[in-house]
């Protein structure tokens, strides 16, 4: 028989953890969670863990709550595990430049206490507030991905909190550590399905001392191929090469950064202005503030947020696809990791049409793994999010069981 939500906030399942009944801030897709926990240590959300699995409650882990809505829509949600009462840096080897953080801490903390000792961890992700254990369990990223890869190509320890109330490590706190299986980068990516991110092991990069940036527009898509061309032939190292526009309103915007020491800083973006055929080289808190608007398009609006990758050698075949978007119906944006062949659309209209425009995307030959990162229920009612990535493989599935036999963890929203 399944508990009230009066006896689950008496129970003592709950091992001490703060605990409440859902709220319509809580609610995921319009679907309300009966109760909200948030644990204080590992040992908590394991306990945890355990008795809802003996319970036979679903299960959704939030961090931030800056990415809720990715997913299909739940069916019903008993629990909601908020990590944010996880949020210590638990360690920071400044010789060896790693640190270990508990899921729950944010980006901006854990790079605040990182930056007074001139170190940073790398990785932007979407929204304000997004959290190391989400970044890692969606493997989002941002411009910096261009140098720095996504959050498993930075992970190298994690320790995680399963169904069966057991804390489990694998990976280490160097870099060069290579025993054991690889179970970070099983757990990047895996959306909350398979068991709960409780800490993570980084490695570190010394802070750049100077940043400047080339934002150039470009009249169209021809002008756009040839200076990625340029930049991705010189022997420049770009911290990020984005691409931003609106599908039928000219021009593209060409945002080429560059962070380095003072004096190199100044001669590749210089360099860089000239490949491109032009711009404006911006510094300082303009150079700040372009960033911060410029991710802030990356984030949910009214519409759809769509995810999606390309050979890097397709791009003009992309662009051309997105040119034909442009319709009376309503807007579509795109927001590149230009040279590396990943971008987002957002997608503005009638729920039909929002639809309509997705499956074009999965329809078309350029583009692979078009997936919803965010969209209006009515929209994922009409389109599967995760579309062909849906699927689930034999050995996705087999790992799915292994770890959360009882299918509860994120249940039904998840890409397996």
């Amino acid at each position: 028989m399944t508990l009230s939500t009066d006896a689950l906030l008496q129970s003592s399942f709950l091992a001490g953890a703060i605990a409440r009944s859902g709220k319509d801030a809580d609610r995921i897709d319009g679907v309300a969670p009966r109760l909200v926990v948030e644990p204080r240590t590992p040992e908590e959300v394991a306990s945890i863990l355990a008795a809802a699995s003996r319970e036979g409650l679903t299960v959704v882990f939030r961090g931030g709550g800056t990415k809720r809505g990715w997913g299909r829509i739940p069916a019903g949600v008993d629990l909601l595990i908020s990590m944010r009462g996880l949020a210590r840096v638990i360690a920071h080897e400044h010789a060896d430049l790693t640190a270990t953080f508990e899921a729950g801490a944010t980006l901006d903390e854990v790079n605040a206490a990182l930056g007074r000792h001139r170190q940073w961890l790398p990785l932007d992700a979407s929204g304000d507030g997004s959290t190391i254990g989400g970044a890692i369990a969606t493997n989002d990223s941002g411009p910096l991905r261009h140098r720095f890869g996504t959050p498993r190509d930075l992970l190298i320890g994690i320790r995680l909190a399963t169904t069966d109330g057991r804390l489990v490590k694998a990976g280490g706190n160097v870099v060069k550590n290579v025993a054991g299986y690889d179970l970070g980068k099983m757990m990047t990516g895996s959306f909350g399905t398979l068991a709960a991110i409780v800490s993570c092991t980084f490695k570190l990069l010394p802070m750049p001392a100077a940043s400047h940036t080339v934002s150039a527009a470009l009249p169209d898509k021809e002008s756009v191929t040839r200076a990625l061309v340029a930049l991705n032939d010189s022997q420049l190292e770009p911290l990020a090469v984005e691409l931003q526009a609106q599908a039928g309103r000219a021009p593209y915007r060409l945002l080429a950064r560059f962070a380095t020491s003072p004096a190199a800083a100044v001669a590749q973006a210089a360099q860089a202005q000239g490949l491109i055929g032009g711009g404006e080289i911006i510094t300082g808190d303009q150079e700040a503030a372009i960033w911060r608007r410029y991710q802030g398009r990356a984030a949910a609006s009214a519409g759809t947020v769509v995810r999606m990758n390309w050979l890097p050698a397709a791009l003009p075949g992309v662009l051309a696809l997105f040119e034909t978007l442009a319709q009376a119906h309503g807007s579509v944006e795109l927001v590149a990791r230009a040279a590396l062949g990943a971008g987002l659309i957002r997608i503005d209209g009638s729920i039909d049409w929002q639809a309509s425009v997705i499956e074009r995307l999965r329809a078309a030959d350029v583009v692979r793994h078009v997936t919803i990162v965010d969209a209006p229920p009515d929209v994922k009612r009409q389109v599967d999010v995760w579309g062909a990535l849906g699927a689930g493989g034999v050995i996705s599935s087999a790992i799915k069981r292994a770890l959360d036999p009882a299918g509860l963890l994120n249940a039904g929203r998840g890409p397996v």
